[in-house]
């Protein structure tokens, strides 16, 4: 069995010896804490964290991530405290050591939520110590390789949660040792046969490809020492869940999966790197369009490679990777390579690049986390935007930026900046202006077009990929909602106070803290925004205001309808909402009825959904809204005409035309063959008023075998 003394040996190669001493002290502080608990696997408990200490070692982590590792179950699962530890092992290991808990003392009711607001205090930890995550890491890795004394169903639930989110994390910061043993045993969990059978299947390929993959080799090694170039090949082995994952995903058989051979060449420089692959490019003929250079743009997580794929003898592909020793340690140990270095007493560009992009990573966490509405929606962006295939673009100034595959020009916009993301209005794309739903493509350049005034709109939603783009979005969009909910309810509430004689302006503090007690409401805000979106009757809070004004003792008008009509523009946003049943236009008679949750709905007065006597509402002062338009409204509303009209050659183009010197658009039109003659033509405009349509409406009439036209409403 693994002991302690075994691995202060292992320690001896990169620590010192009184911080070896200091990680044999936390051992033996874990170990007594532990005393008497033991695993389901019947070993004593603190054999887990020894085992964590250890992979944590095999990356040469420091001395306070060894400790935390000794004890970072001592919180959750004994009676120690994190000021004791603290006390005795200084803050840092207790704040790594608290950030790495699991939180099993508070209770969820449901699982989902629980492991969601697990991750979000590792976040928080992690925002202010990285290597939380590296811990927890080892932590997870080691609960994966002991997985085999629980019950099926948590087997899968572990694995799941595992391959959904600890994975991709150490993908994410290039800890690839780590993310593939994670996956293949996640992988085994999930379904133990189909991982059984590939394994069984791996071993019997291995045995029939190994002339090959040696001849492979030794040419590949031969046209290297022929040119002078100091590389090492070796053969790149593929994984359990890779190999899955391309014959589910891609459809391929196994056979054809394995006939693929991979190489990897390490040397000693990146000018090195770029010789070699001249090299393998001459010994065998490339494959257009496979070609990769990681060096010059590295992944987001740090990796740095040459990826080409070849033609072998007999047309077996090749695929070859080119890199460095420390462009080895980095795609292995990623973020963890920063301390290997650090070990050595040397810093590195490399690892110290991967420690600052993992920090500007978690920087970003940290901004989603605000933004997200929940725990389970911010869990939801983080998965989304965890193992992305990337593209590179470019700013202006020629900087790289990085996005997911299908990234549009929002999310760039919103990878700059949230601000420029927010007002962003146009683009240009390589100099040319572009829409902003445009997928992107590697080595573009984007200029974003920005104004202060502008806001997001809520179809971005539809075609944005990023989940900072997303949730960005979403925040201001629940912003700009509350913001107009509360104008909108300060409105209601004004006309609702009118024949009180009274405002909400007028009224004493003392009365509204007094009111707001009776309503269960926080603050103004709060009420204002209810009325708003149409979740309280805004009769009732009038009442309750004058009744506390007046001591209870108020005597209420017989009739309170005397108020005037509430102004509307038609530039409200999110909370004044326009009736697809009728289409209202400036200039229509209209009315506003109060929908729970999501505000004003104006109705032309006419409309049969409000004058329907079924209509639950008709009669309820507290729903329907006397509406007035402004005088100054700049905005295109959209209608729907029906047209009967004589079957001609070029009709639709004659009507495009006639609609746009009329200075409307034409949002749809749809043709409908009555008979040999005559067509139904049902036209949606966007029109500034009553007055605009009438004009357009005239124009047509003006069109030779024009028969009857109809607005549409119902």
């Amino acid at each position: 069995m693994f002991t302690i003394d075994d691995l202060a040996d292992r320690l001896g190669g990169y620590l010192p010896p009184d911080e070896i001493q200091q990680v044999k002290r936390a051992f033996y502080y874990a170990e007594q804490a532990h005393d008497g608990q033991r695993r389901r696997s019947g070993e004593p408990y603190v054999t887990h964290p020894l085992a964590v200490a250890n992979i944590l070692a095999n990356m040469h982590m420091d001395h306070q991530s060894l400790m935390a590792a000794m004890l970072h179950d001592v919180i959750e699962d004994t009676g120690v405290s994190k000021k004791a530890l603290a006390e005795q092992f200084g803050k840092p290991v207790a704040e790594l050591v608290d950030g790495v808990s699991k939180l099993t003392q508070i209770t969820f009711e449901d699982k989902a939520v629980a492991q969601a607001e697990n991750f979000q205090k590792m976040v928080l930890a992690m925002s202010r110590d990285i290597r939380v995550i590296i811990v927890k890491l080892a932590d997870r890795l080691h609960n994966m390789r002991t997985l085999g004394a629980l019950r099926p169903d948590k087997k899968r639930r572990i694995a799941r949660e595992t391959l959904e989110i600890y994975a991709r994390i150490a993908g994410r910061l290039g800890i690839n040792t780590i993310r593939i043993e994670l996956e293949d045993l996640s992988f085994q969990a999930i379904h133990p046969m189909r991982a059984e059978r590939i394994k069984r299947a791996v071993a019997n390929a291995r045995g029939h490809r190994r002339s090959a993959m040696r001849e492979i080799q030794s040419s590949l090694q031969k046209s290297l020492d022929d040119d002078r170039l100091n590389g090492t090949v070796i053969g790149r082995q593929k994984h359990l869940l890779s190999i899955y994952k391309k014959m589910r995903d891609k459809r391929k058989p196994f056979a054809e999966i394995m006939d693929v051979f991979g190489f990897r060449i390490i040397t000693e420089d990146v000018a090195s790197c770029y010789r070699i692959l001249g090299v393998v490019h001459n010994l065998y003929k490339p494959v257009p369009g496979r070609f990769k250079d990681y060096i010059a743009i590295p992944k987001a997580n740090g990796y740095q490679s040459l990826h080409t794929t070849l033609f072998g003898s007999r047309g077996m592909p090749i695929e070859v990777q080119i890199r460095t020793r420390e462009m080895e340690a980095m795609a292995n140990n990623g973020i963890a390579a920063h301390w290997l270095y650090k070990a050595g007493q040397t810093s590195h560009p490399i690892a110290e690049g991967s420690h600052a992009r993992a920090r500007a990573w978690v920087k970003g966490l940290l901004e989603m986390q605000r933004h997200a509405g929940d725990s389970l929606e911010f869990i939801e962006h983080v998965k989304n935007d965890l193992f992305p295939d990337d593209i590179y673009v470019f700013t202006p100034k020629g900087d790289i930026m990085e996005l997911p595959q299908g990234a549009t020009v929002i999310d760039f916009a919103y990878t700059v900046h949230t601000d420029i993301g927010n007002n962003c209005i146009a683009c240009r794309i390589d100099r040319h202006l572009a829409p902003l739903s445009t997928r992107l493509e590697s080595g573009q350049t984007l200029e974003i077009i920005t104004a202060p005034g502008a806001r997001p709109n809520l179809a971005w939603l539809n075609f944005v990929t990023t989940a900072k783009a997303r949730s960005a979005i979403r925040h201001a969009l629940k912003y700009q909602q509350q913001t107009e909910a509360v104008m909108l309810g300060r409105r209601l509430l004004n006309k609702a106070l009118a024949p009180f004689d009274t405002s909400l302006e007028e009224l004493d503090e003392s009365v509204l803290k007094r009111a707001f007690k009776e309503l269960d409401v926080s603050s103004e805000e709060s009420l204002l925004e209810s009325l708003g979106l149409g979740n309280r009757m805004t009769q009732v809070v009038a009442r309750r205001l004058v009744d506390a004004a007046h001591g209870g003792h108020y005597v209420h008008p017989a009739t309170e309808d005397g108020s005037k009509a509430v102004v509307i523009s038609g530039s409200e946003g999110m909370v004044i909402n326009f009736a697809r049943c009728c289409h209202p236009l400036p200039g229509d008679p209209v009315v506003g009825h109060l929908s729970m949750g999501k505000g004003l709905v104006v109705h032309r007065a006419e409309c049969k959904n409000v004058v329907d006597k079924n209509f639950a509402d008709k009669n309820d002062p507290d729903k329907l809204f006397a509406l007035e338009w402004s005088d100054t409204i700049d905005e295109d509303f959209p209608v729907a005409l029906r047209i009967e009209i004589e079957s001609r050659r070029g009709l639709v183009a004659e009507l495009a035309g006639l609609v746009t010197d009329a200075d409307a658009n034409i949002e749809r039109i749809g043709i409908e063959e009555r008979d040999a003659h005559l067509s139904t033509v049902t036209l949606t405009l966007s029109v500034k008023g009553r007055v605009h349509l009438a004009r357009i409406i005239k124009r047509i009439r003006n069109l030779s075998n024009v028969g009857k036209i109809t607005r549409l409403a119902n």
